[in-house]
């Protein structure tokens, strides 16, 4: 962080002065504006185009998010493997980290600076090999944000309980701060037959700053596993659904049908390409965030499928006006359907 810039204040404060908000989502966000591509998901562009990432950061905290996430979900030595880009990888986490500072400092009242751990994809329970490689990968990026200044560390979007521990284990030693939520598949309990109330309160005898869910569901399917993580842990509580229509039948985004759909993807799957029709309106949204914070929960957002406007409805539903609130809706200026007497022109 620059030294002319003034502290941010630290997470413990934010959520001593009421519920935290935080906007995750970047890998559909700068798919759906054509700067990532789907399928690998890897965040190439913080170096590819680094302006592009800066918006959004900048777009989310005007909408009202107390954190930037930097955007290394992803960003980690199997991906950049994977593409055969490996030797990008310090520099591309660096760069988020300096990226997310950038955009902070712009903003009088500093949003915290978030570095970013994720799952894996080669992690394995009883695999002491993919566990010691899974380390591996948590401590070089951990140890990348501390480095660059990160006020806390998101761990994020774990379905093994084990390797959400470890994750927060690597974040415990480098001594900063640490987020840490669950993805809780449809089956009902995370891949390793923990459920997720168990490993939050496990996670939060470890440690942990915040505990909870994110991804995989939508509003409807993560309040009820919420209520039994709540009645566990002392510690603030996380929720960041993706902003789509679960249901009990289809809890995840993984297989949401679109039974109206005139031309299916290609695969003849929603996910991740033809989602767009099982969105949650800003209304939804809200309401969620309502029936959360009623539930006791402290640290809020949303994941995959967040845009500015739903975060903004977020914010004001918790009674915030961010700067993306001077464009709020006035329905009452609707050319057809407004009440607003200064219209002059008017249908039916």
């Amino acid at each position: 962080m620059p030294s002319d810039v003034a502290p941010a204040r630290d997470l413990h404060a934010r959520l001593a002065d009421g519920p935290v908000l935080c906007a995750e989502g970047y890998l559909f966000e700068l798919e759906r504006r054509g700067y990532l591509q789907a399928g690998t998901f890897v965040p190439e562009v913080v170096l590819e185009h680094p302006d592009a990432l800066a918006q959004v950061h900048r777009e989310f905290v005007r909408a009202g998010s107390d954190i930037i996430e930097a955007f290394t979900y992803y960003g980690n030595r199997d991906k950049l493997r994977l593409i055969g880009k490996e030797e990008q990888l310090e520099p591309l986490n660096r760069q988020a980290l300096r990226l997310a500072h950038g955009v902070a400092a712009e903003f009088d009242d500093r949003p915290l600076v978030a570095g970013n751990l994720s799952n894996t994809n080669v992690y394995r329970p009883a695999d002491r090999a993919a566990i010691a490689t899974a380390r591996a990968m948590f401590e070089e990026q951990a140890v990348w944000a501390a480095e660059e200044g990160a006020d806390l560390i998101i761990g994020e979007t774990f379905y093994h309980a084990g390797e959400a521990r470890l994750a927060l284990e690597v974040i415990a030693g480098i001594g900063l701060p640490a987020v840490i939520t669950l993805a809780l598949p449809a089956r009902g309990t995370l891949l390793d037959d923990v459920s997720v109330a168990d490993a939050c309160a496990a996670l939060a005898d470890d440690g942990a700053d915040v505990v909870g869910l994110n991804c995989f569901r939508g509003p409807a399917t993560t309040l009820p596993p919420l209520r039994a993580i709540l009645d566990r842990v002392d510690v603030p509580v996380a929720a960041l659904p993706v902003p789509y229509r679960t249901t009990e039948a289809h809890p995840t985004y993984f297989d949401l049908p679109d039974a109206r759909a005139t031309v299916g993807a290609p695969d003849g799957q929603t996910f991740p390409l033809a989602l767009e029709p099982q969105l949650c309106t800003r209304f939804e949204v809200a309401a969620f965030t309502r029936a959360a914070v009623e539930l006791g929960v402290r640290y809020l957002g949303l994941c995959c499928g967040a845009a500015p406007h739903v975060i903004r409805s977020m914010a004001e539903e918790l009674g915030r006006t961010p700067p993306a609130s001077l464009y709020s809706p006035d329905a009452s200026r609707l050319s057809a359907l407004g009440t607003d007497p200064r219209l002059t022109a008017r249908d039916g």
